[in-house]
């Protein structure tokens, strides 16, 4: 008794003089209460003490619609139709237009059909309706619908058998739906135990504060015990997203690591995202279904000369001991304007700008593709990238640098498979060891002659495209990647005190 606050004692009084079932609403009217909210919190406190039970039933309540209203007020279309045909035997298109608006003659004419109410024959170039027996013996039949009509256009969200208005909701903008939640609240054994013993209503401390100290209001009062082991709501403050904290982990490593950032534009030519990577340009990639390209708009800020020798290197591979793709080179092709499909393009650019070793940048920036929406893939992600420019730099090097950068992020178990991308060579795939499978998280590779003798880089440069949305997945142990980006605040509270 002692550990009930004031409301929930008046809510328990109130409930033993009900003596049965009673809603919110039902509990104030027997309260001094000031509103359900009040009710309804003392509720949930008694609840949880074990002192009252509580039913919820959802109910399914129905209010008309703009197109409910205006039936409700000119009844259905097929009932106008119908009384047209009583009066006239048969009718033609254009005079269903006397008592129909446009939108409503091809509604009126299916169910005219479905009722059997009127047989429809084509004469010339009219449609003609002609009134069927079934028609007449109906004309002064109320249909059900016309029925709920009227209950709804007397009174707003009312409760309606499923069955009853289930053709109604079937056509649009006649009726709105919203669901309620009914609660009721009883004693429980436990409460009208407590009840039966009596509930003394008095005035108590359930704050301590200087004001009262000074006062020395705590002697007259009686103040009101504490219970620290009881349950409490969890409170959640301001925090990240769990993307920005990753993107912020991944950054530390990689500084950690003796790393310097970039960053790049989203706005790219096809030269540079493409072309200069040795990406031929008859690569599916190029297509408008896999790339978002800029509409009217052309790269004219391309130098003359990088673009000849980047030519000659698809045509024929120039000085780089390549025979090239060997096929004609599109200065067209290469103009166009697109959203970035790979980060890549930072690092190709500062190679371009910085062409002597050494060198360890990456960047973690968006990327766009024209990828449909599913479970694994996104229009609009982020990409982790890496290089390593450094004399002697080789692949063993590569396969360290990637094994420390994922054991950093936890992984313990990681290895890397042969694999071919059209700007690296040799090229590997990295997968870890995460729920019981390998997974794939990226791709590397040591840049080919084709991509970094243009720049003027001479030493081999290592590197690596990673996905964080990916990382992400593992990480926060989601199976759609849509969850890291859709607005669920419970998952974002939850997911962040891990």
């Amino acid at each position: 008794m002692e550990e009930l606050s004031i409301n929930e004692k008046k809510v328990l009084l109130a409930l033993a003089r009900i003596r049965r079932k009673a809603t919110p609403k039902k509990i104030l009217e027997n309260t001094d209460l000031a509103n359900e909210d009040e009710v309804a919190n003392a509720l949930s406190w008694l609840r949880f003490k074990n002192l009252v039970k509580i039913n919820e039933k959802v109910k399914k309540l129905y209010s008309l619609g703009e197109e409910g209203k205006k039936l409700a007020e000119n009844g259905l279309p097929e009932r106008r139709v119908l009384n047209l045909l009583v009066k006239k035997g048969q009718a033609s298109l254009k005079d269903l237009k006397e008592v129909l608006d446009d939108y409503e003659v091809p509604i009126a004419i299916g169910w005219l059909k479905k009722r059997g109410w009127a047989e429809i024959e084509k004469k010339g170039k009219d449609i003609i309706l002609r009134l069927t027996e079934k028609g007449r013996l109906d004309k002064d039949k109320k249909l059900i619908e016309e029925e709920i009509l009227s209950i709804l256009k007397d009174r707003s969200w009312t409760e309606i058998e499923e069955e009853k208005i289930r053709v109604l909701k079937s056509r649009r903008g006649v009726v709105e739906e919203k669901e309620v939640t009914i609660i009721e609240a009883e004693l429980s054994e436990k409460g009208k135990e407590l009840a039966d013993k009596g509930i003394k209503i008095e005035e108590e401390i359930t704050q301590l504060t200087s004001d009262v100290i000074k006062r020395r209001v705590w002697k007259e009062k009686k103040l009101r015990p504490y219970d620290i082991n009881i349950f409490v709501s969890p409170t959640y403050g301001g925090k990240p997203h769990p993307i920005s904290l990753l993107k912020e982990e991944v950054r530390e490593i990689f500084l950690e690591m003796g790393f310097e950032e970039i960053e790049g534009d989203y706005v790219e030519s096809s030269f540079w995202n493409m072309d200069v990577l040795f990406i031929p340009q008859d690569h599916p990639a190029r297509d408008m279904q896999d790339t978002l390209y800029c509409k009217d708009l052309v790269a004219k800020d391309i130098d003359k000369k990088i673009l000849k020798m980047i030519k000659e290197i698809h045509e024929n591979g120039w000085k780089t001991g390549s025979k090239g793709w060997r096929i004609p080179f599109s200065e067209e092709e290469a103009r166009k304007v697109l959203l970035r499909t790979h980060t890549t393009v930072n690092t190709i650019r500062y190679l371009y700008k910085n062409p002597n070793p050494p060198a360890k940048v990456f960047s973690i920036g968006r990327v766009f593709r024209r990828e449909n929406l599913d479970s694994t893939h996104l229009p609009e992600f982020y990409q982790i990238e890496g290089i390593v420019h450094e004399k002697n730099a080789n692949f063993r090097q590569l396969i360290g640098v990637l094994r420390e950068f994922y054991r950093r992020m936890g992984f313990k178990k990681i290895r890397f498979r042969p694999a071919y991308f059209p700007y690296t060579e040799p090229s590997m795939e990295v997968e870890v060891f995460w729920n019981g499978r390998w997974m794939e998280l990226g791709g590397s590779g040591i840049f080919r002659p084709e991509v970094t003798l243009p720049a003027g880089v001479k030493n081999p440069v290592l590197a690596w495209g990673l996905g964080l949305e990916r990382l992400a997945m593992l990480r926060y142990g989601l199976d759609d990647i849509r969850q890291l980006y859709i607005s669920d605040l419970d998952w974002l509270r939850k997911i962040l005190l891990l």
